[in-house]
């Protein structure tokens, strides 16, 4: 009984750190495209531009700041204020079909080449979710073909 008393916290803080699920923060840039910094302040490193709209998972938060990461998985920091809670997709296979309805025999609307962005219409639903082009067309797309869910 001793043994399992004393290895029952290891357990519990194992549990806690690792057993539980975060739910994933996504975010785009807003209306401007933004500086990306390798660290939290304007004396960072100018890492790169991010475009308008660009999806992002937000990872930590720390003050005015946001640490986010991007489709490849590159880490960076932003101005908290320069993202906004409309989603934004970004397609990630090289010919994404968006359908007319939430079926692979539904008709074709469009095709979406490799890094094009999306905006979300509506959340995910059974594999799919609705998404809207700039040229104002709508229709479903398979969440794996797509980042930013």
């Amino acid at each position: 009984m001793r043994r399992l008393i004393t290895t029952l916290p290891l357990i519990l803080l194992a549990l806690t750190a690792g057993g539980t699920a975060q739910a994933l923060e996504f975010r785009s840039v807003g209306a401007s495209p933004v500086i990306m910094y390798d660290a939290p302040g304007a004396k960072g490193a100018k890492l790169y531009v991010a475009p308008r709209g660009m999806p992002v998972e937000v990872v930590f938060t720390s003050g005015a700041w946001s640490k986010v990461r991007d489709m490849s998985g590159d880490m960076s920091w932003v101005e908290s204020k320069d993202l906004i809670t409309r989603r934004s997709l970004v397609v990630r296979v090289a010919n994404a079909k968006v359908r007319a309805a939430a079926d692979d025999a539904s008709a074709l609307v469009f095709s979406a080449d490799k890094h094009v962005l999306l905006e979300m219409a509506e959340p995910v639903n059974a594999g799919w979710v609705k998404v809207k082009h700039k040229d104002g067309q709508i229709g479903f797309v398979k969440i794996n073909e797509v980042w930013g869910l």
